[in-house]
């Protein structure tokens, strides 16, 4: 069905189907939210008075093994699409394949590092190989969902924020080529904060903006650098992403209403990122690095109009009734709120140790130098993404144990099993004691998220990356067990007839297991681990993020479709210190807040 004209950038306004149109978009990205609750969170969208949906795409998601693509339940962008065109709204599609999102590596496959040499976003060889396979199977998905052929995608992002990156002139023309010259004929788009705008543009392709402030004329300096064209705010936070270790950020909703009516007055269209944030489930969260690392919390509530679990915040309230007075007809009723359910604590019943549970990984790796998680022969040789690696050699004396930095991103260290210390980004060195005869020395090391925005991202190889010094001498002759914690191992380690009853001396690291009666029909609920150190949490084999003391994350989402009437099962691996119980909670515990409004600019880029 060939409809009679897409949006179009043709002047001081956009045009859709030849009319004035603005775009009151809202960020909601499918796989942060569970598939049982796409319909509920579009349904409040288009109750908020948005029309416009956005939605990145991870390449890593979709192509977890070289060549090996999935597009299936909750990874069904198809479904999603045709769900919000069901809705009545309409999309912007920002596929990348770079994506940032407070996404591991920003959204790009681990193992395009396998490549010594690689360049990320470039035109270097072997990623434009990688980027045109790609961009064959899922241009292949989308292209029936644009508007020309009847669908809601009325128009398409070229990458996500070059300007900030800018490695390569080329780069964004080749992407600009790999949409067109394989159909997508909708208006394309960039987006950029105030440091990456000046970056040279390109012909066809309309330039937008992201902030949280109206400060240094930002909406003026788009518009002087393309006269006659709409401006858009692409992305308009609405809050902030929080790291480990640091307080909760909050952005107040009366400062945030204050912006986001002053740019509606202007005429100017916009997009909230994120109008629903989610969760980045399992070990997908992403990483800062501005001279020192800092690995994302597993939630990206991201203090967004609705809430993690999908609540109607003030921030939804405000925003409703501002949008309403851009509508001519009323707004649709707001949908009625999930239940959720505070369940009884449950007592950790067996519990299996970490070295108990390896003969249940793939078969180990032997190397006499340290080999990283991206360079290991396991997943077909796509080499490991995520999780844990255990690297285990032996030792004939103790002394001074020396990463050279080299540990990414977190070891724990163990001399015949027994915990010594731990090394990371800050902590190098490591007194090992002295001991009769060799040792076995055990360094697991942790991937806590590779970094996804800033010039770092081809340094983002994780495990052991180089050399490791005893006294001064690298250690040689490793053997080394991929813990990436995916489900064929966790189904391996829940039927294994190993699992110990006395919690009287629980080893960690370990597995810990408790079951989770329901009855009657599930509801979402909230995990808390008040007793407990850091690790996973994973519920009937899915990885629900990672927990750890520090905060401020201190409870993890735990959504009702991905528990069942009956018996649940709950695994928590922990590193370091266990509590003999898991509770639940109704409602989220943030910790001590920072309003985002009050940092300097810059930490905002």
């Amino acid at each position: 069905m060939s409809r009679v004209e897409g949006l179009r950038a043709d002047s001081s306004q956009f045009t859709l189907e030849r009319k004035s149109f603005s775009i009151l978009g809202g960020s909601i990205h499918y796989f942060r939210v569970p598939r049982a609750y796409w319909e509920d969170r579009l349904l409040k969208m288009k109750a908020c008075g948005l029309n416009t949906l956005t939605t990145y795409v991870p390449w890593n998601l979709h192509e977890p093994e070289r060549g090996t693509f999935n597009f299936h339940d909750q990874l069904d962008l198809k479904a999603y699409v045709s769900l919000a065109a069901e809705m009545g709204l309409w999309v912007i599609l920002r596929p990348g394949p770079y994506i940032c999102a407070e996404w591991d590596l920003g959204g790009l496959p681990s193992w395009l590092l396998q490549d010594k040499g690689m360049q990320l976003r470039t035109t270097y060889p072997g990623f434009v190989d990688a980027v045109n396979l790609y961009f064959d199977k899922l241009i292949s998905v989308i292209k029936p969902l644009m508007f020309e052929e009847g669908g809601p995608i009325i128009a398409v992002q070229v990458e996500n924020e070059y300007g900030s990156y800018a490695k390569d002139e080329h780069y964004l023309t080749y992407i600009q080529h790999c949409l067109q010259s394989r159909g997508i004929k909708e208006l394309l788009l960039t987006s950029d904060n105030w440091e990456g705008l000046s970056y040279g543009g390109m012909e066809g392709v309309l330039k937008t903006i992201n902030l949280q402030r109206l400060s240094f004329g930002a909406i003026q300096h788009l518009a002087d650098m393309q006269p006659q064209k709409p401006l858009m705010v692409m992305e308009y936070w609405s809050g902030w992403f929080d790291v480990w270790g640091e307080h909760h950020h909050v952005f107040h909703a009366e400062d945030m209403l204050a912006v986001v009516s002053e740019i509606l007055q202007r005429g100017v269209s916009i997009n909230l990122y994120m109008f629903h944030g989610g969760t980045s489930f399992g070990f997908m969260n992403g990483a800062m690095d501005l001279g020192t690392y800092k690995p994302q919390i597993s939630s990206y509530d991201y203090d967004a109009p609705l809430s993690e679990a999908g609540d109607c915040t003030p921030k939804y309230q405000l925003l409703r009734n501002l949008f309403s007075q851009y509508h001519s007809e009323p707004l649709p009723e707001v949908p009625s709120l999930q239940e959720r359910r505070a369940y009884d604590p449950v007592a950790i019943q067996q519990h299996l140790s970490l070295w108990d549970s390896l003969h249940f990984t793939d078969k180990p790796c032997r190397s006499e130098r340290p080999v990283n998680m991206e360079n290991l022969p396991v997943n077909n040789d796509n080499g490991q993404s995520y999780g844990y690696t255990l690297y285990e050699t032996t030792i004939t004396s103790g002394g001074t144990l020396n990463s050279r930095n080299n540990i990414r991103d977190r070891a724990l260290v163990f001399a015949d099993r027994q915990f010594v210390g731990s090394l990371d980004y800050k902590t190098h060195e490591l007194v090992l004691p002295g001991g009769k005869g060799e040792m076995t020395l055990s360094l697991l090391v942790e991937n806590c998220g590779r970094v996804n925005y800033g010039k770092a991202l081809n340094e983002q190889r994780k495990g052991i990356v180089g050399d490791v010094l005893l006294s001064h001498t690298p250690l040689r002759g490793f053997t080394i067990f991929c813990l990436d914690m995916k489900p064929d191992f966790m189904e391996r380690l829940m039927s294994s007839g190993q699992w110990k009853s006395d919690f009287k001396s629980p080893s960690t690291p370990g597995f810990f297991r408790a079951r989770l009666y329901v009855d009657g029909p599930p509801r979402d609920t909230f995990i808390k681990l008040p007793g407990w150190g850091k690790g996973a949490v994973f519920v009937n084999g899915q990885n629900l993020g990672r927990h750890w003391f520090v905060g401020p994350q201190h409870y993890l989402y735990l959504p009702g479709p991905w528990l069942r009437s009956g018996e649940n099962q709950i695994i928590v691996f922990e590193e370091q210190k266990a509590d003999d119980k898991i509770l639940f909670a109704e409602n989220p515990d943030h910790g001590k807040t920072i309003d985002v409004y009050k940092l300097p600019f810059c930490t905002l880029l």
